[in-house]
């Protein structure tokens, strides 16, 4: 008997580093100090030497079960831009810069091939937010994971000076609501998703014309990354008064977390068109309109709270960053919450 027998292939584990190593290269920024392979991911403090009072901000997330699709597509090369994108999101939320990022990827079988293109999703979202990924760890775990499965999970640092966090204390009534567009269900709420829809191959590769995809394309789309539109709207020197990552628990957990005491945000939902995946939700799953925005981002994946005359400055400094504005609603006086109308 050896470990192998057991069903741990640590050769295989060498040639998935191997196989990584040139996603992980792209990703790559000055302040990392050595190469992937050592025992700790080290990185300068160079990058905020300059700062007044530096601030470190860190994330943690997962794929959940979004997972389950991947699996069922067998496509893998996407959710590692899930993973960064729920980590790195926060931390910008924060006012943060990401500075790297850790994997980890636990899998009944190491598939060398699989494993890489894993990490070559994590390495897109890493390069999407500027992030180095300066390490991770894949452990094979036969027995505790099906040979064809995996999950996926890691955390993020990043760095904000003391003067520049998104705190909310500065929000007042008449502050404007921006959200920017999702890029569908994100990675919230599948638990959920895979009730209402059937998951086999056959319903996945279904095309819809209202979806202008088929039903796996539109659930798989990975979520959107953030760090750039917000790094413009602070390069066009607006000052973000409040910000939220709308994430698992949709608008009425995720909105308030951004409020102060005595402030309310009060959102329209006919400012936007919600995007066809979640109309598909509601209608098969007979889902109530407050569920699927207590559950789902409902086609905006963030939103910010700027001064009124800010907006016009706002929206464009999005634009340019590729996203999509639109302007939701205000705060105003009242019980700390959310209010959609």
């Amino acid at each position: 008997m050896d470990y192998k027998k057991a069903g741990v292939d640590i050769e295989a584990g060498y040639q998935s580093v191997e196989l990584m190593k040139k996603f992980v290269k792209g990703t790559m920024r000055p302040e990392v100090m050595g190469g992937i392979g050592g025992f700790s991911g080290a990185f300068s403090a160079a990058a905020f030497k300059d700062m007044e009072e530096p601030v470190l901000l860190s994330g943690t997330d997962g794929v959940g079960t979004k997972l389950k699709l991947a699996f069922l597509l067998d496509k893998h090369d996407t959710v590692g831009i899930d993973c960064v994108a729920m980590c790195v999101n926060d931390v910008a939320c924060a006012g943060g810069e990401p500075l790297f990022f850790l994997d980890y990827i636990a899998c009944g079988k190491n598939v060398p091939e699989k494993i890489a293109t894993i990490v070559s999703g994590v390495a897109d979202g890493c390069k999407q937010s500027g992030a180095a990924l300066v390490g991770g760890e894949t452990a094979e775990m036969p027995g505790f994971y099906p040979v064809d499965e995996y999950d996926l999970a890691g955390f993020a640092v990043g760095v904000v000076d003391k003067k520049d966090l998104i705190t909310g204390e500065n929000l007042k009534p008449g502050d404007v609501l921006i959200g920017m567009a999702s890029s569908g269900v994100h990675s919230n709420g599948f638990s959920l998703v895979r009730n209402v829809f059937e998951m086999t191959k056959e319903s996945l590769n279904t095309y819809y014309d209202e979806l202008g995809k088929t039903l796996g394309e539109a659930l798989i789309a990975p979520t959107k990354i953030y760090v750039k539109a917000l790094k413009s709207i602070k390069e066009a020197g607006v000052t973000v008064k409040a910000c939220s990552h709308i994430t698992g628990g949709g608008f009425y957990e995720n909105v308030p977390r951004m409020l102060k005491e005595g402030t309310r945000a009060v959102i329209h939902k006919d400012s936007y068109e919600v995007p066809a995946i979640f109309k598909m939700l509601a209608a098969k799953g007979e889902i109530e309109e407050k569920i699927m925005y207590n559950t789902f981002n409902m086609g905006i994946g963030m939103i910010v709270a700027v001064d009124p005359a800010d907006v016009e400055k706002t929206m464009e400094a999005m634009k340019a960053a590729g996203e999509t504005p639109y302007v939701l609603g205000a705060v105003e006086e009242g019980e700390k919450g959310v209010t959609l109308c």
